[in-house]
């Protein structure tokens, strides 16, 4: 029998799946449960209908992130710093200040961890890359410049 799960079941499948079950696991265990639906004409349409919705909106975000991508690629962020006689930095660059920076900047709304660049921990020019989705990605430069300096 065919059916549509409602929710995620470990080693059966995630919801709105469409798998197949004995009869019997349907009738005295997912249907009474609410776990799955039967695979009839009217709820596949309703699962199709519900999957290409989800598919439009994954299309929509993924363009708008190309969009940004498109806005912030190659651009370069200057982060100003104190720095010690060696000329090493007091402390390290970390994502948090490149995240406030790019948010500040390109009025985004970046998460820190999207973020990933080598450890920064002296003045110079260091490229770093932003994961926006799965999809998108961009790569920009940092730049570590002392504060003293206009």
């Amino acid at each position: 029998m065919k059916v549509i799960l409602t929710s995620d079941i470990k080693n059966v499948g995630k919801k709105d799946d469409l798998i197949e079950v004995s009869d019997g696991y349907a009738r005295n265990f997912l249907f009474p449960k609410k776990l799955a639906i039967e695979a009839n004409d009217s709820n596949l349409n309703t699962l199709n209908y519900k999957k290409e919705k989800e598919r439009q909106a994954h299309v929509q975000k993924v363009e708008e992130f190309q969009q940004i991508a498109k806005n912030i690629k190659g651009k370069e962020i200057i982060i100003k710093t104190k720095i010690g006689n060696n000329g090493k930095l007091f402390g390290s660059i970390t994502s948090k200040d490149i995240c406030n920076e790019i948010n500040s900047l390109f009025n985004l709304n970046l998460d820190k961890k999207k973020i990933s660049f080598d450890q920064v921990k002296a003045l110079g020019n260091y490229p770093i890359s932003i994961k926006l989705c799965p999809e998108v990605s961009v790569n920009m430069v940092l730049k570590v410049i002392n504060e003293d300096d206009n």
